[in-house]
Order: C-alpha cells, then sequence, then structure tokens
C-alpha cells in the first residue's frame, strides 16, 4: 500500500509539475506578444517587442469601459524600415475623406488616416514630430468622427524623450 501511494504523489506531482510549466509557457508567450518593457517614465513607455520597439503613451482621457483607448507612439525596427514612425490608435473612426492632424507645441502635422489608425507620412516628418515632442508640453490628435463631430485625442509629453531615445537605442543594438 505504501508503494502505490507513493506512485500516486509522485504521479500527481509530475501533472502539477507539467501544468505549472504550460501556464508559465502561456504566460511568457503572452508577455513577448505584449513586449518587455526597457523604461517607463512620466505617461510614456518604451517597449521591446522582439520584431520591432516602441515608445508609447495613451490619452490623457481614460476610455470608458468597452470603448477603444487612445494611444499613441514611436515604432522602430532593427532594419530601419521603420525609425520613429508615428501612430496613434484613434478613440473614433475618423469620417472618409476628412483630415487627421496630429499638433505637437502648435505645429500641425497631417497624417494619414484608416479605419480607426493614423500615422506620419514618411521619415522627414517622422523627425519633425520627434523634435517637436522633445519641446515637451502636450500633443493632441484631432479629427472628425463618422457623424462629422471634432475628436481630439490628447497626450502628455511627459517622459516621451525618454522613451523615444531607449526605445531607438533598443532597435539600434539588434541591427549589430
Amino acid at each position: 500500500m505504501h508503494h502505490f501511494g507513493y506512485n500516486l504523489r509522485s504521479r500527481t506531482l509530475r501533472i502539477a509539475g507539467t501544468l505549472f510549466l504550460a501556464a508559465w509557457l502561456a504566460a511568457a508567450a503572452m508577455a513577448a506578444q505584449r513586449g518587455v518593457t526597457i523604461v517607463a517614465g512620466g505617461t510614456w513607455a518604451a517597449i521591446d517587442r522582439g520584431t520591432s520597439c516602441v515608445a508609447l503613451s495613451r490619452s490623457v482621457r481614460i476610455a470608458p469601459e468597452g470603448k477603444v483607448q487612445a494611444t499613441a507612439g514611436f515604432a522602430f525596427s532593427p532594419d530601419r524600415r521603420r525609425w520613429g514612425e508615428f501612430h496613434a490608435r484613434l478613440s473614433h473612426i475618423p469620417r472618409a475623406g476628412s483630415s487627421v492632424m496630429l499638433i505637437v507645441a502648435n505645429r500641425p502635422f497631417l497624417l494619414v488616416a484608416r479605419d480607426g489608425w493614423a500615422w506620419s507620412r514618411g521619415p522627414a516628418q517622422e523627425q519633425a514630430i520627434i523634435a517637436a515632442a522633445r519641446g515637451g508640453g502636450a500633443m493632441r490628435v484631432e479629427g472628425r468622427d463618422l457623424a462629422g463631430r471634432r475628436f481630439a485625442d490628447v497626450y502628455s509629453l511627459d517622459g516621451a524623450p525618454t522613451a523615444i531615445d531607449a526605445a531607438a537605442a533598443a532597435c539600434a543594438g539588434k541591427s549589430r
């Protein structure tokens, strides 16, 4: 009987260990998809997602439950195809044919928009946006929604320069 109890305990421990390992691997895989935080400060964080590095922030206004949370950031990739590309997840889907503007330090930047997203238009604009963001303060992304109502997603730039630099450095180090 003692021998049977030992085998049962041993088998139970093996099953528990296997379940723990499977749960740990699943959690690690989910974390890898979200990325690893490099640095976080102010309202910004730099995240290494493996194939890209991003500096991200969420809008000052927190979205109600069930609504889209507006976010904005700058993306970098080790192959440098994306090097400071600005992107924003908009709180509203913009009206077809309407303009979506990013305003940083009173400088307007016309963005490319599709569905609920907006992006910078190319490397020269991306560098100008980053330079403006280094001035601090706030930025906003604005447009008109499907009903024609104006919306604006406002962001603090507190911590943005550090997050941008950390994301760029992390991806620059991968290209060697």
